[in-house]
């Protein structure tokens, strides 16, 4: 018989309309994790954050996937053309692709997915009056007005299923830029009937259906019966029934539900469950023999960021204006002891620029970023005007709940050089909306790779890219950075050996390093834990996470 799973009485109620029956006794295969950090919205405009892209690569495809090994796999492109110039993309639209059912369409029934659907679906993500956060994927590369927006030409449908781009300039990682969230499909039909409540009527072609969503406590997704996905033998995807996402922001009580049963998957390692892995990182053998548990790099940098736009600032001679102070801060933090003591070795040391180990033009030796150096420090507070702290304005560290420990350490380290810093901790989704509008100086971040590409890295430094409607939340503005930005993009040739665009990448991020915007703290590992019975379950250093082939061990 089929695994057997429990739920609260609410959840088998909202489930009660999921389908046929999956196994005896009208057993539902249910997949269930847990989302630190809160959701915002199921809209892929505005998949900026993990939880974001998590829920919406459920809902919803795009012309590629990323596989396993990091390479762009044709989703809703069967297949496509690249000009000799590579300015112009043409793909074929997969026939026979149907949104899910939705009250937007004649009679409730999805319609067949055209060409003309991502043009519409692009053109809103650039269109101003949208406000995507991911409207830079498209700006910098697509043809576009002087308002932004989508030229006339740049997303075009030749026919129902020809979809033509083009771009203004060459960018050689744009289909791995059309594997990101931001540049999903829907259909106009929903926007026009759900305006901007979209975000929680989110409608597309993919493996799973929203069924309920109780903002801060859970979220049901129910399998989609018209799913246009085989496995290699025939079977119809998804394998599972449903997926419900909990929201628990104590990553230590995440982690109890897990132990207890109540979950099947959960990422990260909270405080009090240091036991799963040995004082270097590894994972011990007693919980490998309990759970099915992954470690691998992942592509994020998790850094420390300054508000760079004078306009934010009352007094211009604020010191985090002063790249003498910021180097400061940058000399007087102990990676080595930040990733020992409170992470028990998981991840990496930041102290070779932004771009992550888990990426192939990594290179410690030609990007020399910030080692432990308290002398150092305090040479660079003198430098800054600030000798020993003397003359500093108070200073606000601005994170997150889950991340209290880390706040908390880089305080102590501060204060070590006489500089006393407060923090303030928002819910994810506030700090998150807080950060992209300018509205704090110091702040958490990370950057997750979209794709495996260390330009993803560099676009949350260039200049065009400002939040809230690009990644620049630093508001980083470098003319040399921008000039090596561009020039990388038409050096690169496609070719195997990738010393010369490498050379650009190294470049790219010492000057970062030299001007210090952020404070690099490490690179992170993946590190899943989930229950024996699951299987089908995928990993890649980017750590989506797609269902679609999930399933569960029969009982034995």
């Amino acid at each position: 018989m089929l695994r057997h799973l429990m739920f609260i009485a609410a959840t088998i109620f909202l489930l009660s309309s999921c389908g046929k029956n999956s196994g005896e006794n009208g057993a539902k295969k249910v997949f269930r994790y847990n989302q630190t950090g809160g959701l915002k919205s199921l809209d892929p405009a505005f998949a900026g954050d993990r939880a974001t892209v998590w829920a919406t690569s459920q809902i919803f495809n795009g012309l590629f996937d990323l596989d396993e090994n990091l390479h762009p796999h044709p989703a809703l492109a069967e297949t496509w053309d690249i000009s000799p110039d590579e300015l112009t993309y043409t793909f074929k639209i997969r026939k026979g692709v149907l949104f899910q059912d939705n009250d937007c369409f004649p009679g409730g029934k999805g319609r067949e997915l055209v060409a003309e659907d991502f043009v519409y679906s692009f053109k809103r993500i650039l269109r101003p009056g949208t406000g995507s956060t991911g409207a830079w994927i498209f700006r910098n590369c697509v043809l576009t007005k002087s308002d932004g927006s989508a030229h006339d030409s740049a997303f075009v449908a030749l026919n129902d299923h020809t979809l033509q781009i083009r771009l203004k300039r060459k960018f050689p990682p744009f289909k791995e830029i059309l594997t990101m969230p931001y540049a999903f499909v829907i259909p106009e039909e929903a926007i026009t009937k759900y305006g901007k409540d979209f975000r929680s009527n989110p409608v597309g072609t993919g493996p799973f259906m929203l069924k309920d969503w109780s903002e801060g406590e859970s979220l049901t997704m129910e399998k989609n019966d018209n799913y246009w996905k085989k496995d290699p033998s025939g079977n119809k995807l998804p394998y599972i029934d449903a997926v419900i996402v909990k929201f628990i922001e104590d990553p230590n009580q995440a982690f109890r539900e897990f132990e207890a049963g109540n979950l099947d998957f959960i990422t990260g390692l909270p405080e009090n469950a240091k036991e799963l892995l040995g004082n270097k990182g590894q994972i011990k053998e007693e919980y490998r023999k309990k759970y099915n548990v992954e470690k691998i790099p992942y592509m994020n940098t998790e850094y420390i960021g300054f508000q760079l736009s004078s306009e934010n600032y009352k007094d211009t001679t604020h010191p985090f204006l002063n790249a003498n102070f910021r180097k400061a801060l940058n000399y007087a933090i102990d990676r080595d002891e930040l990733i020992f003591s409170l992470r028990n070795g998981l991840g990496t040391p930041g102290v070779s620029g932004v771009t992550p180990v888990a990426l192939p033009s990594f290179d410690s030796l030609r990007v020399q970023g910030y080692s432990y150096d308290q002398k150092k420090a305090l040479e660079m507070l003198k430098q800054a005007g600030f000798p020993g702290g003397a003359g500093l304005p108070e200073i606000t560290l601005h994170t997150y709940p889950s991340d209290k420990a880390i706040a908390e350490f880089i305080q102590k380290q501060w204060e070590a050089i006489g500089v006393k810093v407060g923090i303030e901790q928002n819910q994810f989704v506030t700090h998150k909306d807080m950060v992209d509008n300018g509205k704090v100086n110091l702040f958490r971040g990370s950057w997750l790779g979209d794709y495996p590409d260390a330009e993803n890295y560099f676009a949350m430094f260039y200049s065009d890219n400002l939040s809230p409607a690009g990644p620049n939340k630093t508001h980083y503005i470098n003319p040399d950075f921008d000039a090596l930005y561009n020039e990388a993009q038409e050096k690169d040739d496609h070719s195997e050996n990738h010393f010369l665009l490498y050379d650009y990448y190294h470049k790219m991020d010492q000057l970062i390093m030299n001007d210090a915007p952020v404070v690099v703290l490490f690179y992170d590992d993946i590190l899943r834990v989930y229950n024996k019975e699951v299987t089908g379950l995928k990993t890649n250093n980017t750590n989506i996470l797609m269902l679609e082939t999930v399933d569960f061990k029969e009982a034995e």
